[in-house]
């Protein structure tokens, strides 16, 4: 979703050919998590000038270290290019902006009764976060490398580097006398391709009790929820509480705080804070480990039997609409998340099975979806086109969007949920 984090510079250690080294703790990758073939990266939505050209592709091949049960990807793309203009903008969807708002409010609770002098975002993308502060006359930073997502920040009035952000910018910003009580970092940790250089840049700028609070989607649920395609180029890891808390420990971190979320399937909410401070630990972070720990995240079996749950889940839903179209029943697909792309061009599906999709968002409608082609048309096309069956391709919206396109139920349509089991839904 966000990005802010330095591009990858330190050479990395020799693990041998064909064997990438763990971003974490520099340990040989031997061991598959999945490979979901090559893909074209999920965020390049096609103009129509690039249609008759071909498409850089790279493998998404998942592995998971053995020593501290990362699952990463290779870092094979450049930062700066996938997010010099970036097509996600957080603002359009309806429940992400209640969540942000919902944050805002039980974070000033918890500082209450003082107030933050100054809260930092990184990866703060349109300001759908930030504006909540605002809103209460709090000083706000954003931090987002992306020109175009942060000018529309701008345009809300707040104030957003175009930077990435690690232990450069960190310092600048502490040279500069810019502390924060508050940093947040949503849904950016997968994104980063040396997260040692990120993480490292959180205690030089926090204040002495301030708190760090970072969201990232659960590993563990990724695996219970046989969400593979939230695999894709531009996250690079994917994470549980363990690594997380070792992470943060290596640059002067604890974390003392964890809330399970429903958002992308299952998130994990975690609290630092540095180590000297007077923060106490929550018994919710016990429990989230005794959760990882049940679940065998600490051994190999869980994560060496998910690439066969994805193919099962591959060959069902092209049949699935193999069979419906061989029924002379028409499908179109509702969103245009990065998600998506990953689940059609794993399935290898085009336009001979999904027509087209819609998208609430300007930036992406009149464009095609990288590698699928299937064109992106406004939410109107689907009254229009009175398609069959809906293919919801931001499944962890899937409420939202029925409640938003119940219109379709006046034909007789219904939905499509892929994950984490093709589902139809009346």
């Amino acid at each position: 979703m966000n990005v802010a984090a330095s591009p990858a510079t330190e050479a990395q250690p020799d693990t041998g050919p064909g064997r990438p080294p763990c971003r974490l703790c520099g340990a040989a990758l031997h061991r598959t998590f999945v490979d979901l073939g090559a893909q074209p990266s999920a965020n390049a939505y096609l103009t129509a000038n690039r249609l008759s050209g071909m498409e850089p592709t790279w493998p998404l091949h998942a592995y998971v270290c053995d020593e501290c049960h990362l699952v990463q990807l290779e870092a094979l793309h450049n930062s700066e290019e996938l997010f010099a203009d970036y097509a996600y903008f957080s603002s359009y969807a309806d429940s992400w902006l209640r969540h942000a708002e919902i944050y805002a409010e039980r974070m000033l609770e918890r500082f209450a009764p003082d107030r933050p002098e100054l809260v930092v975002e990184i990866a703060s993308n349109d300001g759908y976060l930030l504006q909540y502060f605002v809103r209460e006359g709090i000083p706000v930073l954003g931090i987002d490398p992306a020109a175009n997502v942060a000018a529309a920040a701008e345009a809300r009035g707040i104030p957003t580097l175009v930077r990435f952000f690690g232990r450069k910018l960190a310092t600048e910003l502490a040279t500069g006398g810019r502390f924060a009580d508050l940093i947040v970092a949503n849904n950016v940790l997968a994104h980063v391709p040396d997260i040692n250089d990120f993480a490292a840049g959180f205690a030089p700028i926090l204040r002495p009790q301030g708190m760090v609070t970072v969201e990232f989607p659960h590993l563990l649920r990724l695996i219970q929820g046989n969400q593979f395609d939230t695999i894709y180029h531009e996250h690079f890891s994917y994470l549980s509480l363990g690594v997380v808390e070792r992470l943060f420990a290596a640059h002067g971190l604890v974390v003392f705080d964890v809330e399970e979320l429903s958002t992308h399937g299952g998130s994990l909410r975690v609290f630092a804070a540095r180590r000297d401070s007077d923060h106490v630990v929550s018994e919710r972070v016990a429990a989230v480990h005794a959760d990882e720990a049940a679940a065998g995240m600490d051994g190999p079996e869980v994560y060496d039997a998910f690439a066969a749950r994805a193919a099962r889940l591959k060959r069902d839903l092209v049949r699935t609409l193999m069979d419906l179209r061989d029924a002379g029943k028409t499908v179109a697909a509702y969103g245009a998340p990065a998600k998506g792309n990953t689940l059609l061009n794993y399935c290898g599906i085009g336009t001979d099975l999904v027509k087209f999709t819609v998208d609430r968002s300007p930036h992406k409608q009149g464009r095609w979806l990288p590698g699928s082609r299937i064109p992106v048309f406004e939410p109107e096309r689907l009254r229009q086109e009175r398609p069959d069956y809906v293919l919801i391709l931001p499944w962890n919206l899937k409420s939202e969007i029925m409640m938003g396109c119940g219109f379709i139920r006046e034909w007789g349509g219904k939905f499509i949920v892929p994950i984490p089991a093709v589902t139809i839904v009346p």
